[in-house]
């Protein structure tokens, strides 16, 4: 019998990540070729008449993470190319609904498959005007976002904005049970089918379950309840993502879908169940390509999460096409939080972790609520103080971060607002900008 060629499976990923790797290691293991479509190596021109992708691929993976960049459109138009040319798991089109999560509800709640209630509006007085119906506590979250940023939890009386920064924000439902260690599912699913689940618990402190903020995994394959497994299939297959990450959490009446991943990470999975999505993507890719996979090897290297570095990652450009951008000692930042947004001077401290905001503009941008309790120390002092810690945007230049800042009465200092390592790791400082007067500073702390 002959053995079908090898097919070279892409993995289109500008970012470097253990889901990358492993993807890439898979399609190696299984006997194929792979190549990592980054910005080291990656082109599509159009000449007299004929397109041409560099490398050339037969399948395209795409991992491309939207959710966190500032400008998820521009990336959703690359994908959008590539996959006019080779066929393309995750396409852009089922990518856009996902990441957004306004639109996964719609399309989920379309086809019967039970969410919580939301409401977006276009107003921050429409908005407010629904709080009522979300009872004493209800979730506030922006309609593209990760790894937890930008969710918080909001009281009856607590205002909200229709746009936390420059992105939409939302209302929805809180679905908890009571007595119960808050708790949601994590589903796998490749081709239609589970690869593997667990159950993320919230760490102290803190009601989110992200493992990305510190939560708890146990594995919940082998007992995962028949609705919620059938949920998780049928949420993957309406949003028509070929492999996706499918959250849950169940209440009274049932169990509700949260979101559709399309780039859900693997370590907290891995850790829970031993078993790794990664075969299970590259057998789908390989397949999609026309190629042939021993499915017994590809549960025997599903027990490895393999993210060494593979033998398709580029080499390094000498010089990086950009630079990063830079920051002045003194810069203009607006802070953004559940009830408004505001603009005010901010100080650069490279010595500092952790951005530090003023109690009182916390107060008035809605920030929080207390994920945690940090302890600060003051200058060259040996005692140190407790602060509280709390979600907040940042937007420096065009750029928003959501960081976890600490809240202080910074009322006796000369800026409401420290920029600590947590966003000026992204920048250049240059120590001789300010865009205010050369004032004296008041010693600032450090935390421990």
């Amino acid at each position: 019998m002959a053995v079908a060629d090898p097919v070279t499976v892409g993995v289109l990923s500008l970012h470097t990540s253990k889901e990358t790797k492993a993807i890439l290691n898979a399609v190696e293991e299984l006997g194929h070729d792979s190549e990592w479509l980054r910005s080291e190596n990656t082109s599509i021109s159009v000449a007299d008449g004929s397109p041409l992708l560099e490398p050339e691929v037969d399948v395209i993976a795409n991992r491309m993470l939207l959710s966190n960049t500032e400008q998820p459109a521009e990336e959703l138009g690359l994908v959008n190319a590539f996959s006019q040319l080779v066929p393309t798991l995750n396409e852009p089109s089922a990518v856009m609904t996902a990441m957004h999560k306004l639109s996964t509800a719609t399309a989920l709640a379309s086809n019967d498959v039970r969410t919580p209630d939301v409401t977006l509006a276009l107003s921050g007085e429409k908005l407010n005007a629904a709080r009522e119906r979300y009872g004493e506590e209800a979730v506030y979250k922006t309609a593209i976002g990760t790894h937890g940023g930008g969710t918080w939890k909001v009281g009856p009386d607590d205002p909200v904005n229709a746009k936390v920064g420059n992105r939409y924000a939302f209302l929805q439902e809180l679905v908890d049970q009571e007595d119960v260690r808050h708790r949601d599912l994590r589903v796998y699913v490749v081709g239609g089918e589970i690869v593997a689940a667990m159950y993320r618990y919230a760490p102290d402190n803190d009601w989110r379950t992200n493992v990305a903020l510190g939560g708890s995994v146990e594995d919940a394959t082998e007992d995962l309840p028949a609705e919620a497994s059938e949920m998780a299939k049928r949420a993957a297959d309406i949003v028509d993502l070929d492999y996706a990450g499918v959250d849950l959490v169940e209440g009274d009446e049932g169990w509700f879908v949260l979101e559709v991943n399309p780039t859900a990470g693997f370590k907290g999975l891995y850790e829970a169940t031993q078993v790794s999505p990664a075969p299970y993507i590259a057998k789908l890719a390989i397949e999609r390509a026309g190629g042939e996979v021993d499915d017994d090897r590809v549960r025997d290297i599903a027990n490895v999460l393999d993210d060494s570095r593979p033998t398709a990652q580029p080499p390094e450009s000498v010089t990086q096409d950009t630079e990063p951008a830079v920051i002045g000692y003194t810069e203009e930042v607006v802070l953004s939080g559940t009830s408004g947004s505001k603009s005010v001077l901010a100080k650069s401290d490279t010595g500092a972790t952790r951005t530090s905001i003023d109690t009182s503009l916390a107060a008035d941008i809605g920030a929080g609520p207390i994920k945690s309790i940090t302890r600060i120390r003051s200058g060259s002092s040996k005692q140190s103080k407790s602060r509280p810690v709390v979600d907040v945007v940042v937007g420096v230049g065009g750029n928003q971060h959501t960081v976890t800042a600490s809240v202080e009465d910074r009322s006796h200092m000369d800026y409401p607002v420290l920029l600590g390592r947590d966003i000026l790791e992204n920048y250049q400082v240059d120590v001789s900008r300010r865009i205010d007067s050369d004032a004296a500073d008041t010693p600032e702390e450090e935390e421990e």
